[in-house]
């Protein structure tokens, strides 16, 4: 009956902890992905002024 008592205590800590280790993975999962949507807006911002500045389909003067 004991074993039993000591059983649940002992799943239960179990049960905390595989909690705890999936929150903190769950957390770290969602700072990589804002990092990785931060980066792609960063890189998206910076190449939008460059096809503002190509000049395709213009002739170049005197030709």
């Amino acid at each position: 009956m004991a074993d039993e008592k000591d059983r649940g205590k002992a799943d239960a800590r179990g049960a905390t902890a595989r909690r705890d280790r999936l929150k903190l993975a769950l957390r770290e999962n969602l700072k990589r992905r804002k990092s990785q949507a931060r980066g792609r807006t960063d890189a998206a911002s910076t190449e939008l002024p460059d096809a503002f500045l190509d000049d395709a389909g213009e002739k170049e003067p005197g030709r």
